[in-house]
């Protein structure tokens, strides 16, 4: 497998790892649901890009490697799918109930 595919693997492992903590540290609070999942899981992407923008900073001054900017531009890109695959999920079931007869 390549690096990035390697790359990729891990940040979608840590964005399942990181959607079930919060799902059961969540289950126990009182309001806890999905939409504190959803509100994690996008906190979630956002560091990812965040870290992506700080390691193509590093690597424009020349205090980064290329690999590391990659790493964490793949690392983003795999996080922003799994959110969006979500997502598409959710409006499909949401489509779904809609269509359903009365």
């Amino acid at each position: 497998m390549s690096d990035l595919g390697v790359s990729a693997a891990k940040a979608y492992m840590q964005t399942a790892s990181t959607l079930a903590n919060n799902k059961t540290a969540s289950a126990g609070e009182a309001g806890g649901g999905f939409g504190d999942l959803l509100n994690s899981a996008i906190s979630s992407v956002q560091n990812a890009g965040t870290g992506a923008e700080q390691a193509i900073t590093n690597a424009t001054l020349g205090k980064g490697d290329m690999v590391d900017v990659v790493t964490a531009v793949a690392a983003a890109e795999a996080s922003l799918q799994s959110v969006v695959a979500v997502r598409d999920q959710v409006i499909k079931a949401y489509q779904d109930i809609m269509r359903m007869p009365i």
